[in-house]
């Protein structure tokens, strides 16, 4: 049986599947990459706060020199609009004194841009005594 002429109202099916599969696949491809972005802008915001919370509480540096320090972290990693709101507070954890630096920055929905002070992070650092 010669399959050509069983089915000749289908010609050009393929290329509608083509069409509609590839872009199907495009759009899924893109959300994993833009979750990538959001989880590597996430990870970073976690490390410089808590790296800036812990360079902080060194001997000869200042809660200033903390809130520095994160924003020049986050600058320099993702971009300074990302660094734009750092803050620092002392505050007690469990009954020791601890160094907090919080950042408030947007949740990347289109590559990098998205809602400012939609994502808090939080790193802390434990104050000498």
């Amino acid at each position: 049986m010669d399959n050509r002429h069983r089915h000749p109202n289908e010609r050009g099916a393929a290329t509608v599947d083509f069409a509609l599969i590839g872009g199907l696949l495009t759009i899924i491809f893109i959300a994993i990459v833009q979750l990538t972005l959001v989880l590597h802008v996430r990870n970073t915001l976690i490390d410089a706060a808590s790296s800036g919370a812990r360079y902080g509480t060194l001997a000869d540096r200042s809660p200033a020199d903390a809130a520095a320090r994160t924003s020049s972290l986050i600058a320099d990693a993702i971009n300074s609009a990302y660094a734009q709101d750092v803050s620092v507070s002392r505050v007690n954890r469990g009954g020791s004194a601890v160094l907090q630096v919080t950042v408030r920055a947007p949740i990347p929905v289109i590559g990098l841009i998205g809602p400012s002070g939609t994502m808090e992070i939080s790193g802390h650092a434990a104050l000498p005594s």
